[in-house]
């Protein structure tokens, strides 16, 4: 018997996930407010870096159309600002890359609709459309968590440690930055005040440099979240520059101040969200069944650059467990939970343990510092997070990993 999946949304977790039944000969529709164009057209979305194993499954479902050898970057530099300023670099195995989604998801979308998947556009879908959805599909697979559709899942608690958002974000697309050498992400931390990530980007004019500023509330930082671009556009221009040098010394000394400014009005994207971890699947009213995905599923702050790569992740897994079952019921769901549970969580746990670090993490962020080989080891971990939870989890797993690393390195100096 063939299978109908609704997939709600069009973001990187319901395409992947589109294309990767499609790929497999299973039905599937997708649910999506916006057109292509639309989102081509449209204001920032967002600056996120997709890592090698997300790139890696890209590449099995014939989408990865901005080859990281090109595209991509090969590092992250790191900078500690203050009185004693900090820089250290960390090298992947392997290239991540970021690209604008105005280009990668009306692309995406496109490759769906060319395979045989059925496109529904202009669709806002509440709990009472997505109820509705299930007596056309065998299963919906909710991978937006706008409109209240979220109420469907409730908050996991255990897993949810904020109320309110930790960081105020103002996330643009800049000219006049020099690339790092190598071509990296650079990680910059002002104590007390916030992060910057300064990202290599390609987007709509080619290539450029994305900068995400991850201002603490209450710091010198959040200005930039809350004055208004297009209020003032050299204004916010000079304000930028004004943060850069003030507490982002490895970023402002690439700046050539004649060429920088945003791109547009449209290449800037301020607010702030929540984490949250909500739970994996609800009963709906016709007996069937709703997979959580995405954002519906778990919300990151994007400090460690991680919600695509979670929600490409989930989606592969979800893929794979429609291919292995027929009925899509609670066992069903509760075995596609366990599956991707160890990725996705460990994602939510690491990047909530960043934002607001333990001693034992700021030891090992002075450890990384001085020790090239961790610091390499810590940046390709970006692509498995359960492993950066192994290590940073408690104080005793950082302190015994460092002791064991310091035990074999005096080891092989003997």
């Amino acid at each position: 018997m063939e299978s109908s999946i609704g997939i709600v949304g069009s973001g990187v977790s319901g395409l992947h996930l589109g294309l990767f039944l499609l790929a497999n000969d299973v039905p599937a529709t997708m649910y999506a407010q916006s057109e292509p164009d639309e989102i081509r057209q449209g204001r920032l979305l967002n600056t996120v870096g997709h890592h090698h194993h997300t790139l890696e499954r890209e590449r099995a479902l014939g989408v990865h159309h901005w080859e990281a050898a090109e595209y991509g970057y090969v590092c992250h530099h790191h900078c500690i600002a203050g009185d004693e300023e900090v820089r250290f670099r960390g090298d992947f195995t392997h290239p991540s890359s970021v690209i604008d989604y105005r280009l990668y998801l009306p692309r995406l979308m496109e490759d769906f609709q060319e395979r045989g998947g059925e496109l529904v556009l202009g669709k806002t879908l509440g709990v009472e459309e997505v109820n509705r959805l299930s007596s056309r599909h065998d299963l919906v697979v909710v991978a937006v968590g706008r409109g209240g559709i979220g109420e469907l899942f409730p908050r996991r608690e255990d897993k949810s440690p904020f109320d309110r958002p930790q960081r105020r974000l103002s996330a643009g697309i800049y000219s006049g930055i020099t690339y790092s050498e190598p071509k990296g992400v650079n990680i910059h931390f002002s104590p007390g005040h916030g992060e910057l990530l300064e990202l290599p980007i390609y987007s709509h004019d080619g290539f450029a440099t994305a900068l995400l500023f991850e201002a603490i509330p209450g710091g010198d930082v959040e200005e930039l979240a809350e004055v208004k671009y297009d209020e003032d556009p050299s204004a916010y221009d000079r304000l930028v520059l004004e943060k850069l040098g003030r507490h982002f010394p490895m970023a402002f000394e690439r700046v050539d101040s004649t060429e920088f400014g945003l791109w547009s009005p449209r290449d800037i994207l301020q607010g702030a969200l929540t984490p949250i971890v909500r739970r994996d699947y609800a009963r709906l009213d016709g007996g069937r069944y709703a997979l959580a995905a995405g954002d519906c599923h778990v919300v990151v702050d994007p400090v460690m650059g991680q919600g695509a790569n979670s929600a490409s992740y989930s989606a592969w897994t979800i893929g794979e467990a429609i291919l292995a079952d027929h009925v899509y019921d609670g066992r069903f769901c509760e075995r596609v939970a366990r599956r991707r549970e160890e990725f996705v969580i460990s994602v939510s746990d690491w990047t909530n343990l960043m934002l607001n670090p333990p001693p034992h993490v700021l030891e090992f962020i002075g450890a990384m510092a001085s020790d090239k080989a961790l610091c390499d080891e810590f940046t390709t971990n970006f692509n498995h997070p359960d492993k950066q939870v192994d290590v940073l989890g408690t104080p005793e797993r950082t302190r015994t990993f460092l002791e064991m690393r310091q035990s074999a390195a005096a080891g092989t100096r003997g």
